[in-house]
């Protein structure tokens, strides 16, 4: 996993983090400008967390990596913690774009499974490429390694599924105060997901460079056993 990581490390920086919003309409040269920087310091920040730790790295360091001031950072982002967790919170509210545009017809987990993987196939099928998968993956490793970054990740996932609570609750018409049903799915397929993460990234190098579509069939793979695990005789097969 490490010779992965190395490897992942020589592609340019903003190309590897520029997770970012594939649906946006085409943004002016100012905007793109606008972009351009917050791509440049995402990726820089990305890189000198993984090569001297998030604790050892300073706003200052990832500013001047960029030839950017202090100032300009925080114009961007409000913290370190912000700009570290930069690539999945841009890859998460774009599952939640593709969420609310799933179409009304699908059952509630169908449209959350096709949204997730929607999300990774329009991701890599930007200019980002396969690389955004590597940034990804990485991310995952230094959160789980980084408790700043692990609390700071699990309220956001919090905050997202009560989006996924709310987005659900509207399609089928439901009170989620009074309907129990999007919460508790919001929530086992927050789980499931970051079951799913946790089993890509810990596999084979050669698996995780497959791109997003090992990641889909991971998330696939597990979503297939939701239903048995909750419902079936796990003492079956050995009867």
């Amino acid at each position: 996993m490490a010779q992965h990581i190395a490897e992942g490390a020589a592609a340019p920086l903003a190309a590897r983090c520029r997770i970012t919003a594939v649906c946006a309409p085409t943004a002016g040269l100012r905007q793109r400008k606008k972009q351009r920087t917050r791509d440049e310091l995402v990726g820089a920040a990305h890189e000198l967390f993984l090569r001297q730790g998030y604790g050892r790295t300073t706003v200052d360091e990832i500013a001047a990596a960029v030839d950017v001031s202090q100032r300009t950072f925080f114009r961007y982002f409000a913290n370190k913690e912000e700009v570290a967790l930069a690539v999945l919170s841009d890859a998460e509210d774009h599952f939640i774009r593709c969420l609310r545009d799933r179409p009304a017809e699908e059952y509630p987990l169908q449209a959350l499974r096709s949204a997730i993987s929607e999300a990774w196939r329009s991701l890599h099928a930007t200019d980002r490429g396969p690389a955004s998968v590597t940034a990804a993956l990485e991310l995952i490793q230094l959160i789980e390694s980084t408790p700043v970054l692990l609390a700071a990740h699990l309220r956001r996932t919090a905050a997202q599924e009560r989006q996924v609570t709310a987005i659900i609750a509207e399609r089928e018409g439901v009170d989620p105060a009074v309907d129990l049903r999007p919460r508790l799915l919001a929530a086992v397929f927050g789980a499931v997901v970051r079951t799913a993460h946790e089993a890509w990234g810990t596999a084979e190098p050669s698996t995780a460079d497959a791109g997003p579509d090992s990641m889909i069939t991971v998330i696939d793979r597990h979503l297939d056993q939701l239903g048995p695990a909750i419902t079936g005789d796990w003492q079956a097969a050995t009867r």
